[in-house]
């Protein structure tokens, strides 16, 4: 797989994960009818958007340790809710993991006296 793979797919599953912890906790199931505070969780994946979009090494390290925490939450919430929520968190645990795992991928491809296999 090339460079350019991990990088789309690392910048797709972020922003769709933005918009799925958006729509989640304001319109798809919110904890509460109307919506509900949690939508803030969201504002962490903004500080690495940039960074990601712009294709920086470091931004994809640190990131990747960030992004443990909804793969988390998506586990917590795919056991103990059923319904909509349950299926949402399923899909936060895959776009999570698609993070995770291009992120390390992009990382192991751009570091400094690699080979490109």
């Amino acid at each position: 797989m090339t460079t350019r793979f991990f990088y789309l797919s690392s910048c797709i599953s972020l922003i769709l994960l933005i918009f799925l912890c958006l729509a989640w906790e304001l319109w798809l199931a919110p904890i509460q009818p109307g919506g509900s505070w949690l939508f803030l969780k969201c504002l962490p994946l903004l500080a690495p958007l940039f960074g990601i979009l712009h294709g920086r090494r470091y931004t994809y390290q640190w990131s990747s340790m960030l992004i443990l925490i909804y793969f988390t939450e998506g586990i917590v919430r795919a056991t103990s809710e059923s319904g909509t929520s349950q299926w949402l968190a399923i899909g936060e645990i895959v776009l999570s993991l698609v993070f995770f795992c291009s992120a390390i991928g992009y990382v192991r491809r751009t570091r400094s006296g690699s080979r490109q296999v």
